[in-house]
C-alpha cells in the first residue's frame, strides 16, 4: 500500500509537470494569439482610417475642353472663340472620364475603439450573451465583427473600382495625349519654321530700313544737286538771254561791219586805181605835225605788194590828230611800226608807214609803206607807235 502511495504521488507529480509544461506552452501560444490579434485589430484599424467611405461620392460632370482639329492653312480658321464651328471638339470627350476622380479631398472610415470591440466580438450572442448556434458550430455570421469587415471590403471595393475607373480615364487619356501630341508637335516645328521666317524677315527689313535710309540720303543730296542745277539752269538761261541780245547786237555789229569791209575794199581798190595811175590824193593842210610818243594803232589790213595799209587808231589818238571837236584835217605823219617778240637787227622795229586819208565815221586810216627802210613785211596786228 504504501509503494502504491509513493507510485501514485510521483506519477501525480510527472503529470503535474506535464500539466505545467503544456500550460507553459499554452500560455505562449495564446499570447501569440493575443498579441497577433491585436496586430490584426491595428492593422484593421488603420486599413479602415484610409479607406474612404464613400459618403462623397458626387458625379460632377467635366466642363468641355475644346479642342481646335482645323488643318493649319493659310485661311483663318480655328480662331478664337469660335467654339461652335465644325472642327472643334471636346478634348475630355471620354466614356469613362468622371470629373470627380480629380478630388484630392476625401472622407475616411472613422474608425476607433467601437470598431474595436467589434472586431473582437466573433460569435452573434443571444439575450444572456452566450453565443448562439448555427447548426453545431457557434455562429459568426452577422456578428459584429462579421459586419464591421463586411463594412471594410465594402468600402475598398468601391475604392478598388474608383481606382480602376481612374485607370480607364488615365489610359484614355494618354490615347488621347498620344493622338494630341504628333500634332502639337507638327505645330511646334511649324512654329519654329514661322520663327524662322519672321526672323529673315526681320532681317530683311532692317536691311531695306537701312537701304531705304541710304536712298533717302541720296535723295537729299541729289534734290540739292537739282535745287544747285535749277539755279545753274536759271543762271544759264539768264546767260542765253544775254547771248541772245549780244548775238542780236553781234549780227547788227556784223552788218556794221560788213558795210565798213565793203567801203574798205572800194576805198583798197580806189588806192590800187591810184597806184597803177600814179596819182596820190592827200589832205593839204597840217593842223600838227608830231605826235607824243607811245602806241597810237594796229594794223588790220596790210598789202605789202601794192605798198599800203589800214592801221585802226584808238580814240585817244584821233583826238590827238583831230582836236578834241575832231575838226581838224588829218595830218600826213610818220609812224613807227613794231611786232612784238620779233627780234632784228632793230630789235622789235619792223618798219614805217605814213598817214593819207582816214575813213569817214571810224578810227580807221589809209597809210603808205615806206619803202626806205625795213626789216619784215608788214603783218595784221603789227602796232603802230610815234616815236
Amino acid at each position: 500500500m504504501n509503494k502504491a502511495l509513493h507510485v501514485f504521488v510521483y506519477l501525480f507529480l510527472i503529470l503535474a509537470c506535464a500539466a505545467l509544461w503544456f500550460e507553459f506552452q499554452l500560455n505562449e501560444k495564446r499570447t501569440e494569439l493575443r498579441d497577433r490579434n491585436r496586430l490584426q485589430e491595428d492593422f484593421v484599424i488603420d486599413v479602415a482610417r484610409m479607406t474612404e467611405d464613400g459618403s462623397d461620392e458626387t458625379s460632377e460632370k467635366a466642363e468641355p475642353v475644346k479642342l481646335d482639329v482645323l488643318p493649319v492653312t493659310k485661311e483663318e480658321v480655328g480662331r478664337k472663340g469660335a467654339e461652335e464651328e465644325d472642327g472643334w471638339e471636346d478634348a475630355l470627350k471620354i466614356k469613362e472620364y468622371d470629373f470627380s476622380l480629380e478630388k484630392i479631398e476625401r472622407t475616411y472610415l472613422k474608425w476607433g475603439d467601437a470598431e474595436r470591440e467589434k472586431l473582437r466580438r466573433a460569435y452573434v450572442l443571444d439575450a444572456e450573451g452566450k453565443p448562439e448556434l448555427d447548426g453545431s458550430q457557434k455562429r459568426t455570421r452577422d456578428s459584429d465583427e462579421d459586419m464591421q469587415l463586411k463594412a471594410l471590403v465594402n468600402a475598398l471595393k468601391k475604392q478598388h473600382d474608383k481606382l480602376q475607373d481612374t485607370r480607364k480615364a488615365v489610359t484614355a487619356l494618354r490615347e488621347k495625349i498620344e493622338e494630341i501630341v504628333p500634332e502639337f508637335n507638327d505645330l511646334k516645328f511649324a512654329s519654329r519654321q514661322d520663327k524662322k521666317d519672321i526672323f529673315d524677315l526681320s532681317e530683311a527689313k532692317k536691311q531695306l530700313e537701312e537701304k531705304k535710309a541710304d536712298l533717302e540720303n541720296q535723295i537729299i543730296k541729289i534734290k540739292a544737286q537739282i535745287d544747285e542745277l535749277n539755279a545753274e539752269i536759271t543762271s544759264l538761261k539768264d546767260e542765253v538771254v544775254t547771248a541772245h541780245d549780244e548775238t542780236e547786237a553781234a549780227k547788227d555789229e556784223l552788218q556794221k561791219e560788213r558795210q565798213l569791209t565793203a567801203q574798205l575794199k572800194k576805198l583798197i581798190q580806189d588806192i590800187r586805181n591810184q597806184n597803177q595811175t600814179g596819182g596820190a590824193g592827200t589832205e593839204s593842210g597840217r593842223a600838227i605835225t608830231s605826235l607824243p610818243a607811245g602806241d597810237k594803232g594796229k594794223i588790220i589790213v596790210a598789202d605789202n605788194e601794192n605798198m599800203f595799209a589800214i592801221v585802226e587808231l584808238s580814240p585817244e589818238t584821233m583826238k590827238e590828230l583831230k582836236g578834241d571837236d575832231m575838226a581838224r584835217p588829218m595830218p600826213s605823219l610818220e609812224l613807227g611800226v613794231k611786232r612784238i617778240g620779233f627780234r632784228g637787227p632793230a630789235d622789235e622795229f619792223i618798219g614805217q608807214i605814213r598817214i593819207r586819208q582816214e575813213v569817214t565815221g571810224k578810227n580807221y586810216v589809209v597809210c603808205d609803206i615806206l619803202s626806205n627802210w625795213s626789216q619784215d613785211a608788214l603783218n595784221v596786228g603789227d602796232i603802230v607807235f610815234a616815236e
